[in-house]
């Protein structure tokens, strides 16, 4: 009996410690996210889901490429609890994204504000 209740606490915690690491490596964004960016862009689809909304832009670079850029921000309630619903931001709206972009490079970006195309403000992690 004792072996057992051993067994199952070792179970246990080894899965106690692989869940934390796993929530730990997707929200670890000081590591994940390196620099404060901001882009221009237009909308090209905006998904109102969780675990994180996102929204995909076309953003032309000083080359004048166009760059798919992605910009997502944090669970629905914290977005609502901003002011942000399903239908605040719409294909072919052109918005100004401020956030961290991945550290590797890649055109993701943690966002913290974003500049409606009527100049309103709308922040994602209370008001900075």
């Amino acid at each position: 009996m004792r072996l057992r209740l051993q067994a199952l606490a070792l179970v246990l915690g080894l899965g106690l410690v692989g869940v934390s690491v796993s929530l730990s490596a997707h929200h670890a964004w000081p590591v994940s996210y390196s620099k404060l960016v901001t882009v221009k862009g237009t909308v090209t689809a905006f998904t109102w889901a969780n675990p994180h909304p996102m929204i995909a832009l076309d953003v032309r670079s000083d080359a004048g490429t166009v760059e798919k850029w992605s910009v997502g921000g944090p669970a629905l309630n914290r977005m609502e609890g901003n002011g942000w619903k399903r239908d605040t931001v719409k294909p072919g709206d052109v918005l100004t994204a401020t956030g961290y972009q991945f550290a590797d490079g890649q055109k993701i970006i943690r966002l913290e504000k974003v500049i409606m195309p009527d100049g309103k403000e709308m922040f994602l992690y209370g008001r900075r």
